[in-house]
């Protein structure tokens, strides 16, 4: 028997990938599948199943392109309506892969047709289980994300939840093996450990979710601090569900080259977004015009979905030459498929043939601290919890995610400093507020971390803000 996790960081996502004799098995696959069908070559095993813990918010899963290529049936929980041929399986079910068994755990609360699958060995001993978003390291699943389907408020999943972790999961032996879906820095727990595997028995000691006194405590710690979820969530979900667009089509649109000479004329016809996915310190010396820049060396695939209200907007792409394809692939695993194509030759390309660009005005954590004085306005675009633990004294706190939301109480003419906590997230800002004609402001390369270093400016734990921005 071989269990392989296949994390993917920028996701902080786990899919599994499991074999005995000549069968595999494949849990939670992300959205390109070639990676699993090499596996399988390479192993000379047969598909025998894809199982889904549950219908994904946060992610486009790979289940209906890999059951196309290698025939295995999708298995989903109890409860699960998918809108395509699949397999609803019972409570306590069984399904065999070689000398290994799975068994189903149907486990609901974070969404009602969660699911954990249960590994059973050839020996016969439970071994781990794959517990999706009901059971993370740290955490468990929020329990938000099934409401408008469930007809449920965030406290009656929260204690089907309870439930399904007390009859279910804590029952399990110490020694089980524990695989979730997510890890840290999904959007799909709050408090979860940088770790990706633990045993059982270490979680019940260390988790907080699984150490609450009882049903009302576990409810209210669960749903404490817990803040909305990302606007592509919900589309995602429609999309695991409903079904979408084969990845190969999505590549094969997206990989289309377009001219300088026509890309702004393809641009307005389609009504495309502009998107840059070149590093900030790129981006900021010169771009496209209304270009929106968001780096594909960071967190790339979350922002996109943060930031791009409707997966379906006509995205039109300028990379670093021959990151192409990388793009298209993370756009696609968190459901935005409509590339329309990318600027030839990238940003080079359009300004050696004498087309308008545009820059950043962007100056260094020392030059902010030179100009820095008690009259001076500051933007802090992190998490409110980030901005909680320390920032710039009198700095406003604008979260990125709610730029929508703030943008508009700017003053036309007042500068601004604006930063975060690296320079990667204040740069996205910086380039929305850009294409939106706002120019008045400086952006702060090293964010408050390189602010910080510089110990020239005075800085503060939080303290409740009443002034507006105006």
């Amino acid at each position: 028997m071989k269990i392989e996790q296949i994390y993917t960081g920028c996701l902080a996502q786990g899919a599994y990938y499991i074999v005995s004799e000549n069968e595999a098995a494949i849990i939670d696959p992300l959205r390109e599948i070639q990676p699993y069908l090499n596996r399988l070559e390479k192993d000379d095993v047969n598909l025998r199943y894809i199982f889904e813990t549950h219908f994904h918010a946060d992610f486009v899963s790979g289940h209906l392109d890999l059951s196309r290529k290698t025939g295995a049936p999708i298995v989903y929980g109890p409860s699960a309506e998918p809108e395509f041929e699949a397999i609803t399986a019972e409570d306590q079910q069984i399904f065999e892969i070689g000398k290994v068994k799975i068994k189903v755990l149907h486990t609901p609360g974070h969404t009602m047709e969660s699911t954990t699958y249960l590994l059973i060995d050839e020996e016969g001993k439970e071994t781990a289980i794959f517990s999706g978003d009901t059971l993370f390291l740290g955490d468990v699943g929020r329990p938000d994300l099934a409401q408008k389907a469930a007809d449920m408020t965030q406290k009656e999943l929260a204690g089907i939840l309870y439930d399904s972790l007390q009859n279910k999961i804590l029952p399990l032996a110490d020694d089980i093996t524990v695989y979730p879906a997510h890890g840290a820095g999904s959007a799909c727990g709050k408090n979860m450990q940088k770790e990706t595997v633990d045993t059982l028995g270490n979680q019940k000691k260390t988790n907080y979710a699984l150490n609450q006194p009882n049903k009302e405590a576990f409810v209210e710690a669960v749903l404490d601090g817990l803040t909305a979820p990302p606007k592509y969530f919900g589309m995602n979900v429609a999309m695991n569900k409903g079904g979408y667009e084969s990845f190969e089509n999505v590549m094969n649109k997206g990989l289309n080259p377009i001219s300088p000479a026509s890309f702004e004329s393809t641009v307005e016809e389609t009504g495309a977004l502009i998107l840059d996915t070149r590093s900030a310190a790129d981006f900021h010396k010169g771009f496209v015009p209304n270009s929106v820049n968001i780096g594909l060396k960071g967190d790339f695939a979350p922002w996109v979905g943060a930031m791009i209200v409707d997966v379906k907007q006509p995205i039109a792409l300028i990379t670093e030459v021959g990151t192409e394809e990388e793009a298209i692939t993370r756009l696609s695993r968190v459901g935005f498929d409509n590339v329309i194509g990318y600027l030839q030759g990238g940003f080079e390309n359009w300004k050696n043939s004498g087309n308008e660009t545009d820059e950043i005005k962007r100056i260094s954590p020392e030059d902010f601290a030179s100009g820095f004085t008690a009259d001076s306005k500051v933007i802090d675009v992190r998490k409110e919890t980030e901005y909680a633990a320390e920032h710039v004294d009198e700095a406003y706190n604008r979260p990125l995610d709610k730029i929508s939301e703030w943008v508009g109480s700017l003053a036309d003419k007042e500068h601004f400093f604006l930063h975060c906590a690296g320079g990667y997230r204040s740069m996205i800002a910086a380039s929305i507020l850009n294409s939106r004609g706002i120019r008045n402001f400086t952006e702060v390369e090293g964010g408050f971390n390189g602010i910080k270093k510089t110990e020239k400016v005075p800085t503060s734990q939080f303290v409740c803000q009443s002034k507006t921005l105006n």
